[in-house]
């Protein structure tokens, strides 16, 4: 363990000597939900949320585990179809009233019944995999990245995109995907979270760490930890360094991938 810990903290340096940020050429103008945070959102997006039991659930967890005196009014739903991207869902019906959300569940598993009207304060939106950024559906994300989130905005929600990571064999598209989502992020108004950048950030870091299902595009539960890790901090400016939840995964790797995202939302939003 303690030569694991050693290797971890030469590899930070060595990465932070070689200067191995990976940013957006753009920079993001929204960089805060804050003050009045949100506790219930929604995730509307494909498999790469619902790989490992569903991101959103995990984070449930964690933001439940961070704010234990509020912890009740933290949950997170998911609206997800595999492969798609954000012309496959119908916005305005997912967001209609007495629809999703009109139940939930605690940490307890206890059906609760919440209140009728707004379900959600945020709709967290990402599109396929290569959407934003491949010649023949890039237009399609710029243009219902617009429409969903002029759709969230008109059912008192607030939108927000989820840029999503670099295939494991295809690290180049880490900035093309982010610069994408920047742009798109500016053009809403829309807080955009750095997943992706996050990937890339721990891949040099610790190239050994595996973030990614067999397949080399989806993640591990590792790469779900640390999706969850900057979702965590994007949404509610908490810091998970030092969150008690850890999915079961190892202590030494779960302090790793909590530093790199926070590191990774700190440099992103430029604070």
């Amino acid at each position: 363990m303690v030569r694991l810990f050693a290797r971890v903290v030469l590899a930070m340096c060595l990465a932070v000597a070689a200067g191995f940020n990976v940013q957006a050429q753009t920079k993001p103008k929204v960089t805060t939900l804050g003050p009045d945070f949100p506790k219930a959102t929604l995730f509307v997006g494909n498999s790469f949320f619902y790989y490992n039991n569903g991101m959103p659930g995990h984070l449930s967890f964690m933001e439940r585990a961070a704010d234990d005196a509020n912890k009740a009014a933290y949950r997170n739903t998911m609206a997800t179809i595999g492969g798609s991207g954000l012309d496959w869902h119908d916005m305005d019906n997912l967001l209609r009233p007495g629809g999703l959300g009109a139940y939930s569940f605690d940490d307890q598993n206890v059906v609760v019944f919440n209140k009728p009207g707004r379900q959600f304060d945020t709709v967290v939106m990402m599109d396929c995999s290569q959407c934003p950024i491949h010649p023949q559906l890039k237009d399609a994300f710029t243009t219902f990245a617009k429409k969903d989130s002029e759709i969230v905005r008109a059912h008192d929600m607030r939108p927000v995109l989820f840029m999503s990571w670099a295939y494991l064999d295809k690290p180049e598209m880490t900035e093309g995907l982010a610069e994408a989502y920047t742009i798109a992020g500016n053009a809403n108004n829309a807080l955009v979270i750095p997943a992706g950048l996050a990937f890339a950030r721990v891949r040099k870091l610790q190239p050994e760490l595996n973030l990614y299902a067999p397949d080399k595009r989806h993640p591990s539960p590792a790469g779900t930890y640390l999706a969850a890790c900057v979702t965590l901090a994007a949404l509610t400016g908490r810091s998970p360094v030092g969150n008690s939840y850890t999915m079961g995964i190892d202590p030494e790797t779960v302090q790793l991938l909590q530093k790199a995202a926070w590191d990774t939302v700190q440099d992103y939003y430029g604070r």
